[in-house]
């Protein structure tokens, strides 16, 4: 089975458990940190991968430094420290998350520009573009993008909306040269 199909049955198994808890709120903040975690912590991941450390000593590791997060969080990682299976967690957490936005009516989005955008202009964004996708809200992220000449880059899922000055001459050159 491939590590998507792996990744979104426990993602699933999760925010089933979680809604029945009512705790995927909690959940999802928790795992918001552990991504950070096993993003940035190499050390960490070798640990935990390593064959020569048993069994014992990487559960009283995943005990104690996860000790403040929820039972389930943790069950989940003792389940994947018997399967083998740390590589997942990424991408567990990220179809965990979008099952929470989605069941809230919430879209994830990158906005990328040339510049940092103020407040005002990122709401102007999530308010406008949540109507055009149907959604209730856009969670914006954003990217300052020196290769941005001017104008806004939006991207939901896997659909760009192209603002730029330089989509909008590459529009336009393709447009002149279609005509000729």
């Amino acid at each position: 089975m491939s590590e998507v199909a792996v990744a979104r049955r426990y993602a699933d198994a999760l925010f089933q458990l979680g809604n029945e808890k009512g705790t995927t709120d909690q959940m999802a903040k928790e795992f918001e940190v552990l991504k950070t975690i096993f993003n940035n912590n190499e050390q960490m991941i070798s640990f935990l991968k390593h064959p020569r450390v048993n069994n014992e000593k990487k559960k009283q590791f995943i005990d104690e430094v996860f000790q403040s997060f929820s039972a389930d969080v943790v069950n989940m990682l003792h389940l994947l420290r018997e399967r083998h299976r740390y590589d997942v967690v990424p991408s567990i957490i990220d179809h965990f998350i979008h099952l929470v936005n989605d069941a809230k009516g919430i879209e994830e989005a990158t906005v990328y520009s040339v510049r940092e955008l103020s407040q005002t202009e990122k709401q102007r964004i999530e308010d406008t573009f949540a109507k055009r996708v149907d959604k209730q809200a856009i969670k914006l992220k954003t990217v300052v993008d020196p290769s941005v000449l001017g104008g806004i880059k939006l991207r939901i899922g896997n659909t760009i909306y192209d603002g730029t000055l330089k989509g909008k001459l590459q529009r336009l050159e393709r447009n002149i040269t279609t005509a000729n």
